[in-house]
């Protein structure tokens, strides 16, 4: 990184970058300094009791996650940035649970992958600071490379992390992205969020696999966030009813947040549902080819489970939705399951044998 100029007033800066975020469209920004020792170890406590799962990236990059300035050197401060992605008109997620036919995806994977969306807003801001105060070092990041993304937020005035290990903020609720800039600018930072969830328990109660075992300790093995999206096996069978309907990720905990009642409606069309995963139906996701697939889910973060985890998850919930379904609809899925397990892998097969066995408890 580069060394920076003296006569910079890095207060005055401060809040003209705070000011460029929002005209840029983030909802909050806020500085942080680099002491994340407590996230650290946090992080190797919650490491070494294996709730990342099969997640190594969690901790092969060591200490670099929670020292910045090792990982980047030369980084002094980083500017912590929220953009909200919430679509209030959408059906009511907790409305989808109970339609069984319906596949529920986790509401921020609707629209376009939000890395893209929010690492060209981060670079647009960067621009602006160089075009302030010169040329200056910086990286960009957002859900990506080993950063503590919820712990520099809390840092950074924006939030604090709740029960369920989320960020929740006390005008916005929890359903935002977030997005770093590591700079080596000696900007000042921001007081730390205060904790405001007291002695609710919404989110441990509501978890459908009792993921949240403690709070603020999720077992990544029993979440449906993980089994969904990060597992590329199959998925336990202990955990299969208790999926329901879920195809990708899982809302539940912050569906019964709270803090969730001051949500907005997001300001980018980008989040915005694409080919209708905002309540789909479960028979017709099924029937995708893998070609469809690759095309309905281009430039969403979907795309990256792949097809086998897809028509997996899928599966499994087609198994858990024979139940109550008029006989029509019983043939016509298991017609369809069949037919699948015909072109599928061993993996995807034993959760299609599932989901046929479903139909005759």
């Amino acid at each position: 990184m580069t060394s920076r100029q003296p006569s910079i007033d890095y207060q005055e800066l401060s809040k003209e970058i705070k000011k460029w975020g929002l005209e840029l469209g983030f909802q909050a920004v806020g500085i942080s300094d680099l002491d994340l020792s407590e996230a650290g170890d946090y992080l190797n406590q919650w490491v070494a009791k294996q709730y990342h799962a099969d997640m190594d990236y969690m901790h092969k990059h060591g200490s670099k996650r929670y020292q910045p300035d090792e990982m980047i050197p030369g980084t002094m401060s980083i500017i912590s940035l929220r953009l909200d992605y919430m679509n209030l008109d959408l059906t009511p997620y907790e409305d989808l649970l109970s339609q069984a036919e319906k596949g529920a995806v986790s509401r921020y994977a609707l629209g376009r992958d939000y890395h893209k969306v929010i690492r060209k807003k981060l670079k647009q801001l960067a621009q602006k600071i160089e075009a302030e105060a010169g040329a200056f070092g910086y990286r960009v990041f957002t859900d990506s490379a080993p950063v503590m993304e919820k712990a520099i937020a809390e840092k950074a005035g924006l939030g604090w992390i709740g029960k369920h290990s989320n960020l929740l903020n006390s005008k916005a609720g929890s359903y935002f992205f977030l997005g770093e800039i590591y700079t080596d600018l000696p900007l000042p930072a921001d007081k730390k969020a205060t904790f405001h969830c007291g002695s609710c328990t919404a989110c441990l109660d509501a978890c459908p696999t009792a993921a949240i075992v403690a709070p603020f300790q999720v077992d990544g093995r029993r979440c449906i966030s993980y089994l969904t999206i990060e597992n590329h096996g199959a998925i336990p069978l202990e955990f299969r009813k208790a999926m329901g309907n879920r195809i990708y990720g899982c809302d539940d905990c912050q569906m019964v947040c709270p803090w969730n009642k001051f949500t907005s409606n997001t300001s980018v069309s980008d989040f915005y549902p694409r080919n209708d995963l905002d309540a789909p139906d479960l028979v017709t996701l099924f029937a995708w080819s893998e070609v469809e697939f690759l095309s309905k889910t281009e430039g969403s973060p979907i795309r990256r489970i792949g097809y086998l985890a897809w028509l997996r998850n899928i599966a499994v919930a087609l198994g858990n939705a024979f139940t109550g379904h008029a006989e029509k609809d019983e043939a016509i899925t298991q017609a369809l399951l069949g037919q699948k397990a015909k072109v599928s892998d061993d993996m995807v097969c034993e959760h299609i044998d599932w989901a046929l066995s479903q139909r005759t408890l």
